[in-house]
């Protein structure tokens, strides 16, 4: 029997899924999210959803995971049974979706990291408006680098596990010491002074905003997307787990990283423009793309140390903030190729198909509605319409994750009451069904930490009003807010947002028979524990194991055994 593919240790693991946390969200909207919300009021809220919202999500995402051993289309179809299997789908969907212009984003990090190497951006001359609006208005350029992305991506997760995990080892550790190398050159500049007004300003705290909802509506927005928590990345790199591995310490390990490299990311940045900008505030809020692209290669262009300070300063960030987004995009495309390889398909064969999906249907955020702002700054509307209508479709698939863990502590009370064992009612339900989930499948005798009645409260009754709250103050904000915001050909309402979740979900539904009707090998390492006969899906017979034989798929069955067999 083919060997299935896993991480080697626990490292691996923590890599891979800190790389897959971090993005350039962490670097480039952080620092923008602590300017706009009254600096170091802003981490307070941040840091209460980052244990309220984000580490449960991920430890149920892990526990999942490592339970089904297959990635979101699998892990729904054996949690939630085999109608919902479309809600794996739509989490692999939403997450490929925004790898399509998450690529044309990274191409444009690793092109920021070659002219700050070349010192095209260190000059005391450079116009980094008409440095950036000649990048962004030459498709050719737009798409050589989303296509370089797209090829360093491919050629990490092509031989799996393995692969995936030296890599973002690697690729993390760079990370680490270019932000703190970054950090102290932005200290120093800080410090010239003789106050260090960055750092004072991320870390003091304006109580009386505490009391403002925007603030922590932004927080918990942050802390949602910052950890990629509900997007189906931890169910997929769970897959790799080795048999005794801790799902509570890594969720918190991982959690704890993403949040601390943010710091970082934000003071750096932070300490950096208070250091050289007379209106520090209005440079951070002035967008995302525009602190990283515009503001900051004309504040390094001010470091210290000659010629040399700037070249190095700004090399170092765009680097840094290049890797970041390398590690996202590999975690983007493996969820995808995981869930083709689970139905039997080879893996080779599904990574290029992925990844020429991701470069196709990038093209249009590369090249499209490249506009000019009353400022005179080009943006790419197509993209930004793409991360409209996508970017808050993640939230749907952490909601799909709670409703798993809810039906199947209800559908364990009812066996329960039926034969006798459980009491009838709701306060036998909040006896049995509540905790079966974290009974069964989180406190399984591996874990350094035990998951307490805490983490019940949280999934659910925190999380689904959280995920209201969100969605409500989202919607309501873009209905006050937006001119025609029902127009569906108005690219930033909310009536286009609805027509494509629509449409999407729509499609998927009407697809679940088509999934259900193919094999599903799941990825169990030699001597893991990954019983499923008790799960929803858990009977379904076209449910095997890498290397069994599935009656009437005999070809499929030897070709996922084959492809266990390589990546091993």
């Amino acid at each position: 029997m083919a060997e299935s593919d896993q991480f080697n240790g626990r490292l691996g693991l923590i890599f891979a899924s800190i790389g897959a946390a971090i993005g350039t969200g962490n670097i480039w909207r952080f620092p923008r999210m602590v300017g706009a919300n009254g600096g170091g009021t802003f981490l307070i809220p941040w840091l209460f959803f980052l244990f309220a919202w984000s580490i449960p999500l991920v430890i149920a995402e892990y526990a999942m995971g490592k339970r089904s051993r297959t990635g979101t289309i699998g892990t729904f179809r054996i949690f939630a049974g085999r109608k919902f299997a479309w809600m794996g789908l739509w989490t692999a969907w939403i997450s490929t979706a925004i790898g399509f212009y998450y690529a044309v984003v990274s191409g444009w990090t690793l092109k920021y990291f070659q002219l700050g190497i070349s010192g095209a951006l260190s000059g005391d001359k450079v116009d980094t408006t008409e440095v950036w609006n000649a990048f962004l208005q030459s498709p050719g350029q737009v798409i050589f680098f989303q296509f370089v992305v797209i090829l360093l991506v491919l050629g990490t997760i092509w031989k799996g596990a393995k692969a995936i995990e030296k890599v973002n080892f690697y690729l993390m550790i760079s990370l680490f010491a270019l932000l703190f190398l970054t950090l102290f050159l932005s200290l120093w500049m800080d410090l010239k002074d003789g106050v260090l007004d960055g750092a004072l300003f991320m870390f003091t705290v304006d109580f009386d905003m505490l009391f403002e909802p925007e603030v922590w509506i932004n927080g918990l927005s942050q802390s949602a997307w910052s950890c990629s928590a509900g997007m189906g990345m931890c169910i997929t790199y769970a897959v790799y787990m080795r048999k005794d591995e801790d799902t509570v310490l890594n969720a918190f390990t991982m959690g704890l990283a993403n949040n601390s490299i943010s710091i970082i990311a934000g003071l750096a940045v932070l300490s950096a423009i208070f250091a050289v900008n007379p209106d520090p505030l209005a440079t951070v809020t002035g967008g995302s793309s525009a602190i990283t692209f515009l503001a900051l290669p004309e504040v390094f262009a001010q470091a210290p140390g000659g010629a040399i300070g700037p070249l190095v300063m700004t090399a170092m960030f765009f680097l840094a903030l290049s890797f970041a987004a390398l590690t996202s995009m590999i975690s983007t495309v493996e969820l995808c190729v995981r869930n083709f390889v689970d139905h039997g398909y080879d893996r080779e064969r599904s990574v290029l198909i992925t990844g020429l999906a991701i470069f196709i249907f990038g093209l249009p955020s590369a090249i499209m509605w490249i506009k000019l702002d009353s400022a005179g700054v080009a943006f790419p509307e197509f993209l930004e319409v793409q991360d409209h209508i996508w970017g808050y479709g993640l939230m749907f698939s952490g909601l799909f994750i709670a409703f798993s863990i809810w039906k199947y502590g209800y559908l364990k009370w009812r066996a329960a009451v039926d034969e006798g064992t459980a009491a009838p009612g709701f306060a036998g339900y909040l006896g049995l069904g509540v905790s079966a989930f974290r009974d069964d499948f989180i406190n399984t005798g591996d874990n350094d930490l035990e998951v307490g009645r805490w983490w019940d409260v949280l999934i659910y009754l925190a999380f689904p009003i959280l995920f209201f709250v969100l969605m409500f103050s989202y919607f309501s904000d873009m209905i006050a807010n937006t001119p025609n915001v029902w127009d569906p050909s108005n690219p930033k309402g909310l009536s286009i947002i609805l027509l494509f979740w629509g449409v999407v979900a729509t499609l998927f539904i009407a697809l679940n028979k088509k999934l259900i009707e193919r094999p599903l090998f799941r990825n169990v390492p030699e001597g893991a524990d990954a019983d499923i006969s008790g799960l929803p899906g858990g009977s379904d017979e076209l449910i095997g194991q890498v290397g069994d034989i599935i009656a009437g798929f005999e070809h499929l069955s030897l070709d996922a055994a084959v492809d266990a067999e390589l990546a091993d």
